[in-house]
């Protein structure tokens, strides 16, 4: 093959939701959003293909993050107690996001190491002049920005002697710039004690004498007087005036909640409008004793009051309004709330503060992530289906009036589109436009509407809870919990061109469903599969299979069940596919495999592929304990029969090893044959349809392939009748070939390659001349990959043409393959087909077919990610998905020509190069002291 096709490994974009966020900035002159991690990433959104990403170099938490106003630049504090400066900078006419500049910060000569210097609370200057930094010792510091001058605030000696009490204010909670006179800012105490600083004069122009466990502060747009949020659940307003320089009490005291004990209000903004009312948004302040266990953001508006409800932690929020000092008003347009496990947007200009659908950041793990399936070059027409469906299951999905819409995305519109279907534990499969960099969300299916669960007597007792008070509004799609762990998808099978789609759980059902355009109303065919076919002496100890619903269920528009195909006994499903031209399904559980035929609801094949020991197989998921103490004495067993036998299975290894030595090169691992009687040899691992050459070298017709977890491949002959006589003639199928893998390692994947050595085009393609037909005139071969080797075997005949001995020569373990098409970048009309391989050390190999010449090889995914490595797919073009978190994929590309990656500019302006100056200065001068003294 030519090099000219693979690119050098490229991980190209993250989908998804980041991981354990800790930190939320916006600005509003560039209309970008940034969002800080634990692990110590900095990502950066705007307008839909906007992203850009900043990792810093110690995996230290993101605390806090700031924008400097307009500037494309951000200041980043960990809690390491260092502080970075990031900006955005124009690189090949496309911007990224690079470090400049980081220091630590200084603190008291012989404690440095205490926490009195930890930097609780910034505040930068709207100037970007100046940063001040509020300590755990109840310090305030500056730093300036433009040469790096790092001083501290004098004392405090205005404070009343009856407030101090000999006791500490406590750390600085908060810092606010003063919306009119840029030169004062609040200083707000944990203890409670609120400061108005001038800045110029260095003087303190009033004290507030705060009594209750200060948590935030924030300023009313005029200046005349700011609210503070406290530990008791309440919030107070506090006039400011120049007349009265020590203000003991508050205009008002509220506790929304009250009077029961409530918790914290840990944050509050105060928004004017033109209606004259404010309005006011906080989290927390929920009662103690009934709600101290919700994640709530209440919004409060004259008599309109709303408690939205989420299902993660708060992590921090802000408002969309106008920040133009010459308006009277904020007329805040839109609330953005960063939780734990997703973002949600509030328009609150509509009535009844609706949700706003997100373009990006949707939490793919709303219920966590069970399989997927990639979808390359989707049709227009199944395109525009699953479009409309998605439309009408969330009529309100219009990503036009998004509120974050800085920046501009230079990507030309993706042209073949993708699709990623996601399976989830809660019985849903959710559908993806994978075709750029923002992954959308566009259309959910969920399965578990035709099964009885115990979760339809809970939903009614939900809804009634929700008319109580306080006024609870469930918010948010993040949901990690499922009301049956059977209904969790485990595969997924599609046809693009008939719009046919398979899935199957965990509890061995198997869902036929055909895309829709109607509402119907109608019942589902059952039909039993037993694929044990009468064995005696396994008895399954697992879970019971999901009971269908009797009589007729209503489906919305979209993919809509027809057939539901329950395998005995219910086990997962670990295989499935589909070939819509021929109306037949395949699949597989840990007891063997199954052939069905949709069209007349009817089984054509059941074989059970059990050996006689394999227990296990007979365990579900839920019953595994159970089989320990057996586990152990059998392990028991076998090293007491290792030691008696050592001796002899040594000489035995000696005399085969000199046999063989001829065969072996220098550079192979001698893999040892693995028993017939490991447990679970049973579990069918693949399954493929395929024209192709069974019976003889002359007549070709419709076959079906299955592997084992022992190595074992099963080959059927299909007789299928023709369109016209498919409700007339039943589908027939008999053994043609059984073929059983030397060293008997698991069968990862099966295909049938035409004459040219090419991949057989999907059902349908050739039909509807959407590619060319397979070369019928030179001899079909089948290439069976297995954990340890890639072997290719001439048809009809199965004898081994090729193979390449993987474990042998690399020492690690086939995990996922696929065959993909690589374009060349030079002339999109020359591509060849390579065999990708992902192994259990995290690295991908790229192999020519049929030869299986080995191409290139890339570091992927670390080893120890095993998660990681199970969840990855590849896609035809080269590219390829895997989570790097529970809500992430990273996405990753092998091919020269195939690439999605940002491409994206943010136009700034500076007036000062923060990058350079700071070069200037090495080292900080500090002047201690501290209004604690």
């Amino acid at each position: 093959m030519c090099d000219f096709l693979f690119s050098s490994f490229t991980q190209t974009v993250e989908h998804g939701f980041p991981n354990q966020p800790s930190a939320l900035a916006y600005d509003p002159k560039l209309q970008l959003m940034a969002i800080g991690t634990k692990s110590g990433a900095i990502k950066i959104y705007g307008a839909p293909g906007v992203e850009m990403t900043g990792l810093h170099k110690d995996t230290a938490a993101v605390t806090q993050i700031h924008f400097l106003y307009g500037q494309g630049r951000i200041l980043s504090l960990l809690d390491d107690n260092t502080i970075h400066l990031w900006e955005i900078v124009q690189r090949e006419n496309r911007s990224h996001l690079v470090e400049v500049h980081s220091f630590n910060l200084p603190g008291r000569p012989g404690i440095e190491s205490t926490s009195a210097t930890r930097v609780t609370v910034m505040l930068l200057k709207l100037s970007c002049d100046l940063l001040a930094l509020g300590t755990e010792g109840g310090g305030v510091h500056f730093l300036e920005l433009v040469l790096f001058f790092f001083k501290t605030l004098g004392h405090l000696q205005y404070i009343p002697e009856e407030y101090k009490c000999g006791k500490s204010l406590g750390p600085v909670e908060s810092l606010q710039q003063h919306p009119q006179d840029s030169d004062k800012i609040l200083i707000g105490y944990s203890r409670g004690l609120v400061v108005l600083w001038d800045l110029n004069s260095r003087h303190v122009d009033n004290l507030f004498l705060g009594k209750q466990q200060l948590e935030s502060l924030v300023w009313e747009r005029s200046g005349n007087s700011f609210v503070s949020s406290h530990s008791d659940g309440g919030y107070m307003v506090w006039a400011v005036s120049s007349s009265n320089p020590c203000t003991h009490d508050p205009i008002s005291s509220t506790i929304p909640y009250g009077p029961f004990p409530c918790k914290a209000v840990n944050k509050i903004l105060w928004r004017t409008t033109e209606s004259g009312s404010p309005l006011v948004l906080f989290s927390g302040g929920m009662p103690r004793a009934s709600y101290g266990d919700r994640h709530c953001l209440t919004i409060l508006q004259d008599s309109s009051h709303v408690t939205l409800d989420f299902t993660s932690r708060v992590i921090d929020f802000f408002t969309i309004h106008c920040t133009d000092k010459d308006k009277e008003f904020d007329d805040p347009s839109a609330l953005v709330v960063l939780l734990e496990e997703e973002l949600v947007v509030i328009d609150l200009q509509m009535a009844g503060w609706p949700t706003v659908p997100a373009p990006y950041l949707a939490p793919l793990h709303s219920s966590a992530i069970t399989c997927s399936c990639h979808i390359s070059n989707v049709p227009p027409k199944l395109w525009e289906r699953v479009i409309s469906a998605g439309q009408q299951q969330c009529p309100l999905q219009n990503y036009e009036n998004w509120p974050l819409c800085g920046g501009k995305n230079l990507a030309a519109d993706p042209k073949p589109k993708e699709l990623l279907l996601t399976g989830h534990e809660d019985g849903t499969v959710r559908f993806w436009d994978a075709s750029g960099v923002s992954l959308k969300p566009l259309y959910k299916l969920s399965t578990a509407n035709i099964f009885q669960t115990d979760g339809d007597h809970n939903d009614s007792l939900t809804q009634a809870g929700e008319e109580e008070w306080p006024p609870f509004r469930k918010v948010g799609c993040f949901d990690p919990y499922s009301d049956d762990p059977r209904l969790a998808i485990q595969k997924i099978s599609v046809c693009k061109y008939s719009g046919k789609l398979v899935v199957a759980g965990t509890a061995g059902q198997v869902i036929v469903l055909v895309l829709s355009d109607e509402k119907s109303d109608h019942m589902i065919d059952v039909a039993t599969v037993d694929l044990l076919q009468d064995r005696e002496g396994f008895t399954w100890k697992g879970h019971d299979r999901l009971p269908p619903k009797s009589g007729s269920v209503v489906f919305a528009p979209g993919f809509q069940p027809v057939v539901l195909v329950q395998c005995m006994p219910p086990a997962a499903v670990t295989a499935v596919t589909l070939h819509a031209e021929w109306n037949l399904i395949a699949f597989g559980t840990s007891h063997g495999f199954g052939l069905f035929d949709y069209h007349r609801r009817s089984p054509v094949l059941a074989r059970c592929t059990l050996h006689p020991n394999d227990s296990l197989a007979m365990e579900g998921p839920l019953s595994r304990v159970k089989s320990l103490k057996k586990s152990l004495r059998q392990s028991f067993r076998r090293i007491r029969k290792s030691r008696v036998s050592g001796k002899k299975r040594v000489q035995e290894a000696n005399a085969q090893l000199a046999e063989h030595d001829a065969e072996v090169t220098p550079v192979q691992r001698r893999i040892e044959p693995r028993s017939a009687d490991d447990s679970l040899s049973g579990v069918v691992r693949c399954l493929c349809f395929a024209d192709t050459f069974l019976r003889d070298g002359t007549h070709h017709g419709p076959t079906m392939w299955a592997g084992t977890n022992s190595g074992s491949v099963y080959a059927y002959a299909l007789d299928v009748p023709s369109q016209e006589k498919f409700s007339e003639q039943s589908v027939e199928a008999l053994l043609g070939k059984e073929i059983q893998l030397m060293h008997r390692a698991p069968v990862v994947s099966i295909a049938v390659l035409d004459g040219r050595g090419n991949p057989l085009p999907e059902p349908y393609e050739v039909s509807r001349d959407l590619a060319k037909a397979p070369d019928m005139q030179g001899s079909h071969s089948v290439l069976i990959v297995s954990e340890e080797q890639f072997k290719v075997f001439m048809l009809p005949k199965v004898s081994a043409k090729t193979k390449f001995k993987l474990t042998a020569h690399e020492g690690c373990r086939v995990r996922k393959v696929a065959l993909s098409n690589f374009t060349s970048v030079s002339s999109e009309e020359y591509s060849e087909n390579a065999l990708v391989c992902l192994t259990n050390l995290g690295d991908i190999h790229v192999f020519s077919v049929p030869a299986l010449r080995p191409q290139v090889r890339y570091d992927c995914i670390r080893k120890e990610d095993i998660s990681g490595i199970a969840s990855c797919v590849f896609t035809k073009t080269g590219q390829g998905f895997y989570l790097i978190s529970p809500s992430e994929y990273e996405r990753f590309s092998l091919s020269a020509r195939v690439i999605t990656e940002p491409l994206c500019r943010v136009d700034v302006e500076r007036p000062h190069d923060l990058s350079n100056s700071g070069k200037k200065y090495h080292g900080f001068h500090e002047i201690f002291s501290s209004f604690q003294h």
